[in-house]
């Protein structure tokens, strides 16, 4: 009976290491493969046609393309509209069409829409776990906007869009022109601390992964950093989550949350030095639109108005995704940066 019971407790051992050894796995390369070619200003790129489900969530005056960034590693952009250059970078775990509601209120035959979207999610590659660091991500983003032959831009961020969008900026300062700066962050820690408990507790092997991409419940607690659950209804939720089930590799959205620094001696850290010291050292037209009810980085709100002082300050009723809750009010930020930065050149 002994020797029963101690091969099943052998058997179940095995099984578990097994199963830590596959969850935790490091994930493959998935290079996405265009049709055709896009013509822009730059040259031709890769066209990428969308699938019909994100198709529908733009108009058909959008351009959807890839920037090959580094040999099998390419970046999906959507563009939309003539004009002046905005960038608009997103955040984890979203995409660039997070920004679909802002570019539908901004005025497109003067302005041109740029929105990449970060390597690991929606269409652009997928990359092993140990690619997601700091500096690859704005190295990679600021590859595409030297790519697209960008003279000057204003820029716009949010989440992890903020230190990779500033950081790929910071590589190529001669760009920058003016910044909105939405629920985001530029500063490393100065000691040990963590940004919310689901941060802290995701750092943890296995149990990371079992609760970001084994449990099917990630996308849809997203619902709940949000001021209006509503506002990420299924198939908005489907624009974010569908391209990485489909891909085969769904490890950027853990990645990205272990990417966060929560120790001076984090492996992001010096980036975020970096960055910081960039956004400290800037004297440019800055807005700054806020979620107050972002339980991630709502809180975050007075570091930022320290780092742009002189910055108009929007608050709103917002969650952490307010790209989908208050496009008006960052439509309206982005407008007047552009028509400052247009006085202070002209």
């Amino acid at each position: 009976m002994q020797a029963v019971v101690f091969s099943a407790v052998l058997i179940l051992a095995v099984a578990t290491a097994a199963s830590a050894v596959a969850i935790t796995r490091n994930g493959k390369r998935v290079t996405p493969q265009g049709s055709g070619t896009v013509s822009l200003p730059a040259g031709d790129f890769e066209a990428l046609p969308l699938p019909d489900y994100a198709a529908r969530a733009i108009t058909a005056a959008y351009k959807s393309y890839l920037v090959e960034v580094e040999p099998g590693i390419k970046v999906h952009v959507l563009e939309v509209g003539e004009g002046y250059p905005v960038f608009l970078q997103h955040g984890n775990p979203t995409s660039g069409l997070l920004y679909r509601k802002v570019a539908a209120r901004l005025p497109t035959e003067r302005l041109r829409l740029i929105l990449p979207t970060l390597v690991g999610l929606g269409f652009s590659s997928k990359v092993p776990a140990n690619e997601h660091t700091l500096d690859n991500h704005m190295r990679w983003i600021n590859t595409v906007l030297k790519r697209l032959g960008l003279r000057e831009l204003v820029y716009v961020g949010q989440d992890w869009g903020g230190p990779v969008g500033l950081g790929a900026l910071a590589l190529s300062p001669e760009l920058l022109r003016g910044a909105v700066l939405l629920n985001t962050g530029f500063r490393a820690p100065t000691e040990k601390r963590a940004i919310s408990k689901i941060h802290e507790r995701v750092k943890t092997p296995v149990l990371g992964e079992l609760i970001v991409e084994h449990s099917g419940q990630f996308f849809p607690r997203l619902r709940g950093i949000q001021g209006n659950p509503a506002s990420m209804p299924d198939e908005v939720l489907d624009l974010y989550r569908r391209p990485l089930l489909e891909s085969g590799n769904r490890k950027a959205p853990l990645a990205m949350m272990r990417m966060v620094p929560d120790s001076p001696d984090h492996p992001s850290a010096a980036a975020m030095r970096f960055i910081g010291e960039y956004a400290a050292g800037l004297d440019i037209p800055a807005e700054i639109v806020w979620g107050m009810k972002d339980p991630i980085l709502g809180g975050l709100l007075d570091a930022m108005r320290e780092t742009f002082p002189g910055a108009r300050v929007t608050e709103t009723p917002a969650g952490h995704f307010l790209q989908e809750e208050v496009p008006d009010e960052i439509a309206a930020a982005i407008l007047r940066v552009v028509d400052e930065v247009g006085r202070a050149s002209g």
